[in-house]
């Protein structure tokens, strides 16, 4: 067998014709995954016009959008299975025609239980259409199948596109109308199926292996449970956590559902997340890092757009031209990791280090520069480096859940609980924590600061009411922020002090397997589950 760290010849893709120049072609799969990465049935960024328009609250709207996140983790466990049942052609034009269905029906339905099964679908398929395109062309990004610098790739396009959306949505609603966004891209969707019907070939593979043998009970109870968690953090807040029956029936939900998970995964041969991916030290190290990172940076959906638009005074569109901001860190950050961490195979801890360090700054400079007079450039800095530490640590401790020693069928579950815990744990849980930290020291720092204004005070007496509560609640909103930015910035500085006294030399060394080794495996799989069966 020859060396799999060696280049496999010149790239090609059998499943578009000879007349495409053989270099264009990576590019229309490129082409494809960006119109794929724009969809996803909701745009957050509209979240407010939406509401407005759909009588939908901000926690209903949220939920559908963390619903599509759980749709896109849940499919991870299944996408290579997917790969091997279905030609490029058919998926993708599978693909294309349900997200075409989920858009429109995000953009009419006003019910909450619709428009989060939509998303939810929007999202299955959107990571379906991703994995289809990426998968592609992974040769031609790598010859050497090193997935640190695929990694690399994947998260410029993912992450870049989310600052890019949400730009694209309000310059559109600014134009026109919010629904305007999902008429653009239902009809690049349609664009891409008809590329697809004229310049892709139904290559079909040595051997079309079936669907068999996948546990959809098991992704269906492991859906339950993350949408539950979703609800939880999503509607505490408003339901005032567990006051409220609601609360408590997911709560007991998410724990049944999760209950039976893992009895099944205890006597089912193939269950859709085993406890070897559970249970996996890479796994395990890498959602702790992800539950303490992202509640650092959760003050990014807690404090930014308000303090940008209650204090700073920003409308719709300087407040959505920060994204400008936060996506050249992401260039810049993967620009990083791809020459220090992919080519020059720096250590798992100086790679950690940095991205706390960049998160540390970012927590520092608001806590330092927080005021009711910053100028919007001069928030350059700290987006920036929140949009570098971000990209960093996903592209970093993906990788090392590859090298984590597991046997290949276990990675995509690896994947999967990746998913949970970096993307939906991460959007969720953080802002649940600090949203309720921020009430409880608003209400704390008002009292205080309202206190100072009585009837005696000269400067009251002569305000109205409703001009003197303004004051106070954007006084005390803050110097909230600046208290618990300080907090967090003793922890990430804390949490950089642990970094730098561990010690751990392991580099980067994850190659992924050929493709016809993954479809012989796979094919071993199935056949051994029917034999069972």
């Amino acid at each position: 067998m020859s060396d799999p760290h060696l280049p496999q010849g010149p790239f090609d893709i059998p499943d578009v014709p000879n007349y495409i120049p053989r270099r264009l072609k990576p590019w229309l799969f490129i082409f494809f995954v960006l119109i794929v990465q724009f969809s996803g049935g909701l745009y957050l960024a509209a979240a407010s016009d939406m509401a407005g328009t759909t009588a939908l609250m901000q926690q209903d709207i949220l939920m559908a959008g963390y619903a599509q996140l759980v749709g896109m983790s849940i499919n991870f466990a299944v996408m290579f299975r997917l790969k091997f049942r279905f030609s490029n052609r058919i998926g993708l034009l599978i693909c294309g025609t349900a997200l075409i269905v989920c858009t429109q029906i995000c953009a009419h339905t006003t019910s909450t239980p619709v428009l989060v099964a939509a998303c939810f679908a929007a999202g299955w398929f959107r990571m379906w259409a991703t994995f289809v395109c990426n998968s592609t062309i992974q040769l031609w990004l790598t010859p050497v199948r090193d997935m640190s610098i695929f990694f690399c790739y994947v998260y410029l396009v993912v992450d870049g596109v989310i600052q890019l959306s949400g730009i694209a949505t309000i310059y559109t609603a600014f134009f026109s109308q919010w629904e305007a966004m999902h008429w653009i891209i239902t009809g690049l969707l349609a664009l891409m199926m008809l590329m697809v019907l004229i310049l892709v070939k139904p290559v079909k593979g040595p051997m079309q292996i079936p669907l068999l043998g996948i546990d959809w009970i098991g992704a269906g109870l492991w859906s339950v449970v993350m949408l539950c968690f979703t609800y939880i953090c999503v509607y505490g807040n408003y339901h005032d956590w567990w006051d409220a029956s609601e609360m408590r029936f997911a709560a007991i939900l998410g724990a049944v559902c999760l209950a039976i998970n893992l009895w099944r995964a205890s006597f089912l041969h193939h269950p859709y997340i085993s406890f070897t991916a559970l249970t996996n030290r890479n796994v395990v190290r890498a959602t702790g890092i992800y539950l303490i990172f992202f509640t650092l940076l959760a003050t990014e959906h807690v404090f930014e757009h308000g303090y940008a638009e209650a204090v700073l005074g920003f409308d719709d569109t300087n407040l959505i031209d920060l994204n400008w901001y936060v996506f050249a860190g992401i260039v810049a950050g993967v620009g990083f990791t791809y020459f220090t961490f992919a080519l020059r195979k720096w250590r798992y801890k100086t790679m950690t280090a940095i991205s706390f360090a960049l998160a540390a700054g970012y927590l520092g400079w608001f806590y330092f520069f927080i005021d009711y007079g910053v100028e919007k450039e001069t928030l350059f800095v700290p987006l920036f480096m929140r949009g570098a530490a971000s990209v960093i640590i996903s592209t970093v401790y993906l990788t090392s859940i590859l090298q984590g020693g597991m046997h290949f069928f276990v990675f995509p579950q690896a994947l999967t609980v990746n998913g949970f815990t970096g993307a939906v744990m991460g959007a969720t849980l953080g802002p649940a924590i600090i949203g309720e930290w921020l009430s409880r020291t608003v209400a704390r720092n008002a009292a205080l600061i309202g206190s100072a204004f009585d009837a005696t005070n000269p400067a009251a007496s002569h305000m109205p009411i409703g001009e003197l509560f303004g004051i106070v609640q954007v006084q005390a909103l803050v110097e909230s922020m600046k208290e618990i930015y300080g907090w967090l910035l003793m922890a990430a500085l804390l949490c950089l002090a642990v970094i730098a006294v561990s010690y751990s030399p392991v580099r980067p060394s994850a190659i992924f397997p050929k493709w016809r080794t993954i479809r012989r495996m796979v094919r071993s799989l199935v056949r051994t589950g029917a034999a069972e069966a």
